[in-house]
C-alpha cells in the first residue's frame, strides 16, 4: 500500500513543465505523503482510509490526469487540501490523541465515522477530476477545544495579501518555481528563511503577494504582513508577532492550543512592544510544544523590510530572523523575507547560515524580457498606437523594473482627456536618466506631477 506513495514522490520530482502553483500543490501531497509513510502499526480502523489514499495517488500518476492538470488547478488544489486533513487525521489516531472534526454543522469524534468523511470526500473530488467539473465540496476542519481570547491583542491592520498585487499568470514562472520547491522542500536541512532581495521595480513585493494567495488558496498555515513606507508612523514593527501569531491560529489548530498555554497567565504579551519577547513567547515557544504536530508547511512572508521605517525600526527583527533560534524551527517552518538590499539588513542577512540569500538584480535580461513584454503587451492590448515595435521598445527602456513597466502603462492607456497614447509614448521615449536618479525617480520627475497615477501596486 506504502509502494503507491513512495512511488508518487520519486515521481513528482520528474515533473518539469507544471505550473508553478500546480508544483506547489504537488509539493504538498509530497510532504503529505512522506508523513503517511512514516506512520506504521495502524490498525484496521483506518484501513480502508488508507486503501483511498492509495488509489488517489495512484490516480495522480495518471497520464490523463497529469496532461489536464494545469486546468484543473482548483481541483487539485481541494484534492491536497482533503489529503492533509486526513493525514492530521491519521496522525491524530495514530498517537491515540482526541478528534474533533466538523462534517457539515456536526462536530464528530467517532474515528469510523470521520475516516468515512475522508473516504467519500476523496473518491468525490476524483470523480469531479474525472467529469472536468467543480462541485461543493466541504473539507472537513479539525476542531481543537482551547478557548483562546485575543481580544485586546495588538494587531497591525492593512499588512496582510493584497490581491492586486499578485503576479500577472504566466510571468515570473522561474523565481516562484524555486520559491516552491524551497517550501515544500523536505529536506531537514532547507534553510528556515529565503531572503529575496533587488532594487526597487523589480517585482519582490508581487512574487511575495502571489505565493501568500497561493498558501491561502491552499489552507497552507501561515501569515503575511507588510510593510509601506506610507505606514512608518504606525510603527508596525512593534506589532509584527502578535499579528503573525493571531493570523497563524486561525490556520493551524495545534499552534492555537499551544498559543493558548503560553497567554493564559501572561495577558501582558497581548500588548507587548517588545520585539524580543513577543517572537520568543509567541511564535517560538507555542511551535516548539508542537513540532510533529502540524500537516504540510507553515509559510510567513514578510514584505518590504526597508521600508519599515529608520534603521532602528527593523534591528529586533532583524535580530530575532537570524538568531539561532529560527535555523531550530520545525523542519516545516519557512520564512519569505523581502527587502531591497539596504546595508544593515545585507550585512546581518549574508552572515546568517540559515538564510538563502536571492538576488533578483542576478537575474539575467534573457529570462526577464520575455515577462516584462507580456505584462506590457496585456497592458496596452487594444491601443492602435502601440504594436509590435512600440512594445519592444518599452520593453527594452525598462532595463528589467516591472514597476516601471507597470508605470509606463498606466501613463500611456488614455484615462482622461488631454495627450494621446502616441504622444505619452513619444514622452516614454524620450525620458532621460537623471544623473543620481534611478529610471524610476526620473520617470516620475519628468512626466508631468498627476500624469503618472503613484498606486504603488507592485508587478
Amino acid at each position: 500500500m506504502l509502494w503507491s506513495l513512495k512511488l508518487f514522490n520519486s515521481f513528482v520530482t520528474t515533473l518539469l513543465n507544471v505550473h508553478p502553483y500546480v508544483q506547489f500543490v504537488l509539493g504538498i501531497l509530497t510532504a503529505t505523503s512522506q508523513l503517511l509513510i512514516d506512520q506504521a502499526n495502524l490498525d484496521d480502523e483506518v484501513f480502508g482510509l488508507l486503501n483511498t489514499v492509495k488509489d488517489v495517488y495512484e490516480f495522480l500518476m495518471e497520464k490523463d490526469t497529469m496532461k489536464n492538470i494545469d486546468s484543473m488547478k482548483e481541483t487539485i488544489c481541494k484534492i491536497s487540501q482533503e489529503m492533509s486533513a486526513t493525514a492530521l487525521f491519521i496522525i491524530k489516531y495514530s498517537k491515540k490523541q482526541n478528534i474533533l472534526v466538523q462534517i457539515g454543522d456536526h462536530i464528530v469524534s467517532d474515528p469510523q465515522t470521520v475516516a468515512h468523511g475522508h473516504v467519500k470526500n476523496l473518491g468525490d473530488l476524483m470523480q469531479q477530476y474525472r467529469d472536468r467539473m467543480m462541485w461543493d465540496i466541504q473539507i472537513n476542519m479539525y476542531h481543537v477545544l482551547e478557548d483562546l481570547n485575543l481580544e485586546g491583542m495588538a494587531y497591525a491592520t492593512g499588512v496582510g495579501l493584497n490581491t492586486t498585487k499578485k503576479c500577472l499568470d504566466g510571468t515570473r514562472t522561474d523565481i516562484l518555481k524555486d520559491i516552491t520547491h524551497w517550501i515544500t522542500s523536505c529536506d531537514v536541512n532547507t534553510p528556515r528563511i529565503l531572503w529575496l532581495h533587488g532594487q526597487a521595480g523589480r517585482g519582490k513585493s508581487a512574487i511575495a503577494h502571489t505565493i501568500r494567495s497561493w498558501i491561502q488558496d491552499m489552507g497552507v498555515a501561515g501569515a503575511c504582513f507588510c510593510f509601506a513606507c506610507n505606514r512608518q508612523s504606525e510603527r508596525r514593527e512593534e506589532k509584527i508577532s502578535t499579528t503573525i501569531a493571531h493570523d497563524l491560529v486561525d490556520r493551524e489548530p495545534a499552534f492555537r492550543r499551544a498559543l493558548s498555554n503560553v497567554m493564559s497567565n501572561n495577558h501582558s504579551l497581548k500588548t507587548t512592544c517588545d520585539v524580543l519577547q513577543q517572537w520568543e513567547r509567541l511564535i517560538l515557544e507555542p511551535l516548539s510544544k508542537i513540532s510533529g504536530d502540524i500537516v504540510g508547511n507553515v509559510v510567513v512572508i514578510i514584505d518590504a523590510l526597508d521600508e519599515s521605517g529608520e534603521e532602528t525600526s527593523r534591528r529586533d527583527i532583524l535580530h530575532v530572523l537570524t538568531s539561532s533560534d529560527v535555523a531550530d524551527l520545525p523542519t516545516n517552518f519557512r520564512i519569505l523575507l523581502t527587502s531591497r538590499p539596504l546595508p544593515n539588513i545585507v550585512r546581518v542577512m549574508a552572515a546568517a547560515p540559515h538564510v538563502k540569500a536571492t538576488s533578483l538584480d542576478d537575474i539575467p535580461w534573457e529570462s526577464v524580457e520575455p515577462d516584462i513584454k507580456l505584462y506590457i503587451s496585456k497592458g496596452l492590448k487594444g491601443l492602435p498606437s502601440t504594436g509590435v515595435e512600440e512594445v519592444q521598445n518599452i520593453v527594452n527602456k525598462s532595463g528589467g523594473l516591472f514597476e516601471w513597466a507597470h508605470v509606463a502603462c498606466e501613463f500611456i492607456r488614455p484615462n482622461k482627456a488631454g495627450a494621446t497614447p502616441k504622444e505619452h509614448y513619444d514622452d516614454l521615449m524620450a525620458l532621460k536618466v537623471k544623473e543620481g536618479k534611478t529610471l524610476l525617480d526620473s520617470t516620475y520627475i519628468t512626466i508631468p506631477e498627476g500624469g503618472i497615477p503613484r498606486s504603488g501596486i507592485a508587478i
